[in-house]
């Protein structure tokens, strides 16, 4: 945050109100500068009031979701679904369902059966990265979704007659992983590592039943502690578990062969093998994600550092009204980016809306990162009207903190990603907000 000690002193009892998501700790000195932008300083002090209003506002929110959760499992929760909804919408910054969840489950149309019936060839036999990610940019449909994503990840190879084996193989190594470090390494050298994820996972998307379910629960210890076991320089971070559920959704869909929606869910309609090949899926398909983003997980985060200053510096140019409005009302760009860019989206957006997402972000491959940023920059922009209709600080906080998307659909996202790469191709050639001096 570009701060100093008389515009901190101004902000303070009005950036006290409002929370930093997941801000990086840093040792005790008065500022934390981010690595290679000397010009671009954080405010110790103000961050850690700020993080400090996150526990207290995450402990008021979660803790009466989590308890409005506890009997889940009953199969017949469904019945309280609409309440549910409603009670969810009230927690600001988690993944938001979909007021009707059977809405948009199928696209029967033309376009769509054209669709379907253009991967079904394409998967039929041997393919290339580059016809599938082309064909998966702009959406992938359901029922071939979660064989899509494990090629799209690196997790099965393209080679058609190769794919069984190595699912099979890769299925098998990680029950094995399991055995070989939870079931040892949890409750020794890495128990604090196990003892962090055991108090995030319960509430991890509270209002969200299939996620109170206890051996849901489970299924996302073992995938979290078993990644940070073996990426010890990124280690657990909060904020990874909103980038395993994604995964976790698909892949447990194709399980119940999309009769039913995860949020109408009960994980005690698999068998015990179908939990095990949708929990290792879930992990080596995060795993492959995970990799192409880890500077945004180990110590003091600087990926994500970085993209906050880009971010502001690419606003700058593509929109300075905007810009300008947020710098007079001293709003900071960390103070709403830094959610957006660490869990992707994932606390701002229904979670079929994130799914929708994921398509086009798996298809970019190994410009994902990249592309990412100018996803927030048009999020951002979607939303400049009402951003410059607030007049003052509190009212533009409470509105990015609160964005009201829980009535968006796929065509929202379809609309989101074209305006990224209009953008992107408007200024990718030309990138001075990417080289911070």
């Amino acid at each position: 945050m570009l701060t100093t000690n008389k515009s901190e002193k101004r902000l303070s009892s009005t950036v006290s109100l409002f929370k930093f998501s997941e801000l990086w700790t840093t040792n005790k000195n008065q500022y934390c500068f981010v690595p290679s932008f000397s010009h671009s300083c954080i405010s110790k002090s103000l961050s850690d009031m700020a993080a400090r209003k996150v526990l207290e506002n995450h402990k008021t929110f979660t803790s009466k979701a989590v308890a409005d959760n506890m009997n889940s499992e009953n199969p017949k929760f469904a019945n309280s679904k609409n309440k549910k909804v409603k009670a969810f919408h009230k927690i600001p910054g988690r993944p938001q369902l979909l007021n009707n969840p059977w809405n948009g489950l199928f696209h029967n149309d033309e376009s769509s059966e054209n669709k379907l019936e253009k991967f079904e060839r394409l998967l039929s036999g041997d393919l290339t990265s580059t016809e599938l990610c082309q064909l998966s940019w702009s959406g992938i449909p359901m029922k071939v979704r979660a064989t899509v994503w494990r090629l799209l990840s690196g997790y099965i190879p393209l080679q058609k007659e190769k794919r069984q084996y190595t699912l099979n193989k890769k299925r098998q190594d990680y029950l094995k992983m399991v055995k070989e470090y939870y079931h040892t390494d949890s409750n020794e050298s890495n128990h604090s590592t196990y003892h962090q994820i055991h108090i995030d996972v319960p509430r991890m998307n509270p209002s969200i039943p299939l996620f109170q379910q206890n051996i849901v629960q489970e299924m996302f210890e073992r995938i979290l502690f078993i990644w940070a076991i073996r990426h010890p320089a990124a280690g657990y971070v909060q904020g990874i578990n909103d980038l395993v559920t994604p995964f976790f959704i698909v892949f447990l869909e194709e399980a119940v062969c999309f009769n039913v929606p995860f949020e109408l869910l009960t994980i005690n309609v698999l068998t015990q093998e179908q939990r095990d090949k949708v929990e290792a899926d879930t992990f080596w398909c995060a795993w492959k994600f995970l990799e192409s983003i880890q500077d945004n997980y180990i110590t003091a985060q600087p990926g994500i550092q970085q993209k906050v200053v880009q971010l502001k510096k690419l606003i700058e140019r593509i929109d300075d009204t905007l810009h300008q409005h947020l710098v007079e009302h001293n709003v900071d760009y960390l103070q709403f980016s830094f959610r957006w860019l660490n869990n992707l989206l994932t606390r701002e957006l229904p979670l079929r809306c994130i799914i929708r997402l994921w398509d086009t972000y798996l298809a970019e491959n190994e410009t994902f990162s990249l592309f990412q940023l100018y996803v927030c920059a048009a999020f951002l922009l979607h939303w400049r009207e009402k951003l410059l209709l607030e007049t003052d600080f509190q009212g533009l906080m409470l509105f990015l903190q609160n964005l009201p998307t829980h009535n968006w659909t796929n065509t929202h996202i379809s609309l989101l990603v074209a305006e990224a790469y209009r953008l992107k191709v408007m200024f990718a050639d030309s990138p001075n907000h990417l080289k911070c001096k």
